[in-house]
């Protein structure tokens, strides 16, 4: 056959050639959709033996992270502080605030007046963990969950901040967390990739999401996230084209690998064997997504417990069942990002949208996952990329007030896969401005995620122009509070 090929004159110019053939299969749309190599002599990246994978036996086995866009204001979710309401109105003391620096937004001020929270605030479970009244569902699951109180960033604007959490770096072109975890520990399920996005919009003001905060960066291009639609084609270009049966999908698959095989041996470039891992993916995959994001076949049970919402495709209920459906089928790492958290004005308007749309799926999920055994392997994550600040940003009043950016502290939680449970960590300061009591950066958080994967975020690197890089840069300590 190779020399049947070669005398077809099909061993020419390598990006010509490759050019022509991914006309009609939508290779831009399943650039990640990629399996493990399928040539001999190709290296996927620097010393896998060095990496040695899982480097010591993990506590999860996979990530749900529920990534909450826009930053929800830990003074109306977790962080309880009562002396702002009762200072409501007076100035934000200059030794609090200690001259730390302030977005465009609210630079311009004059006043920095505090409020409190329009919502009360209860105790609950052993933890006694103190939950806003927005959340009666995540606050019935508190004693599955890690709240961590005293997370701080450097970035103070959105597009560097979220980028911060996804990649560990302010600028773009870095892999993202799911494309480390990628990399590092591969897919559970040879019919799916290892790391999958979900989108969703809430009732609040929104802040786009971007796919370089799922892209693969320099890392090879299958351990980039790939994004579900809540279209008819949940994952764009898998369906064979009209009038092509699967078993003519199946010969054309073979000769196009045939083909790139010669091709790969002359050139020696990994794009190749990227043409061909995409198709063979897409073609797996033609059978396992359409199984899994149908959602009808679920008992009502699961229906009542996510709520009604998780039935209409795109909605923070669907997705959030889909991620576990995905999970339980062995998808690496599930990323959802939920958008509408930027609330700047009419605060607590936009959060009672914003709680409807998150309290009771996110519990759900908690819960579905613990009731099938398998929150003890998977860590779900809950959070922004930042925090809001004490002070009000524009017109104050009890019940109408916004909120700016606040990096210094906030609060995140987890559940499952191997943190502790019922469980309050860090402290911040009665104006919930400055952390007092063990502080988690960034760098930090994404160490301690990948030793519960059973990384060391030390060892995972990758030589690019140069250097070695990490998710965790060069900073970062794994917090061992935090693990059960």
């Amino acid at each position: 056959m190779e020399k049947e090929l070669l005398e077809q004159g099909l061993n020419h110019n390598r990006r010509k050639f490759l050019s022509r053939l991914s006309l009609g299969i939508g290779s831009v749309a399943l650039g990640s959709l990629l399996i493990p190599d399928l040539f001999s002599g190709k290296k996927e990246a620097e010393d896998s033996l060095m990496r040695a994978l899982p480097h010591f036996a993990p506590k999860a086995k996979r990530i749900i992270y529920l990534f909450q866009n826009g930053a929800p204001s830990q003074l109306e979710t977790f962080d309880y502080k009562p002396l702002l309401r009762t200072n409501f109105g007076q100035e934000l003391p200059d030794s609090i605030r200690m001259g730390q620096r302030l977005t465009g937004m609210t630079a311009g001020q004059s006043s920095f007046p505090l409020v409190g929270s329009y919502f009360d605030f209860n105790q609950y479970g052993q933890s006694r963990a103190w939950i806003s009244s927005l959340f009666p569902h995540i606050a019935s699951v508190v004693d599955d969950l890690c709240i961590v109180k005293s997370m701080h960033t450097e970035a103070i604007n959105h597009d560097p901040a979220l980028t911060f959490f996804q990649t560990g770096a302010q600028v773009g072109n870095r892999p993202s967390m799911g494309a480390w975890l990628s990399y590092g520990l591969g897919s559970e399920n040879e019919n799916l990739p290892a790391f999958c996005v979900l989108l969703s919009r809430g009732k609040g003001n929104g802040q786009g999401v971007y796919s370089k905060l799922w892209s693969n960066g320099f890392l090879d291009a299958k351990h980039q996230g790939v994004q579900f639609s809540n279209s008819e084609d949940p994952v764009l270009y898998l369906s064979d084209p009209n009038g092509m049966t699967r078993d003519q999908r199946r010969k054309m698959l073979d000769q196009l690998a045939a083909m790139n095989d010669l091709n790969y041996r002359e050139f020696n470039d990994p794009q190749i064997t990227t043409k061909v891992q995409q198709y063979e993916m897409a073609f797996r995959m033609q059978t396992a997504v359409p199984e899994i994001t149908d959602v009808t076949k679920e008992p009502d049970s699961v229906v009542k417990l996510y709520g009604p919402d998780c039935l209409v495709p795109g909605t923070y209920a669907a997705n959030c069942l889909l991620a576990r459906k995905l999970s339980e089928n062995g998808v690496r790492f599930v990323q959802l990002y939920h958008q509408g958290w930027d609330a700047h004005d009419n605060l607590p308007n936009q959060m009672i949208g914003q709680a409807k749309d998150v309290d009771q799926a996110s519990a759900a999920l908690i819960t579905d996952l613990k009731q099938r055994g398998l929150l003890d392997e998977t860590l779900v994550i809950w959070g922004g990329e930042f925090g809001r600040t004490n002070y009000c940003q524009g017109k104050i009043a009890p019940e109408n007030y916004g909120r700016d950016h606040h990096p210094r502290a906030f609060s995140i939680f987890m559940a499952g896969g191997g943190v502790k449970s019922g469980m309050v960590y860090g402290e911040t300061d009665d104006f919930g401005y400055n952390i007092t009591e063990n502080p988690v950066h960034v760098h930090d958080f994404q160490a301690t995620v990948m030793h519960l994967m059973g990384i060391d975020h030390e060892k995972l690197t990758y030589k690019h122009l140069g250097r070695r890089y990490r998710l965790t840069d060069v900073h970062g300590h794994v917090v061992k509070d935090l693990i059960a």
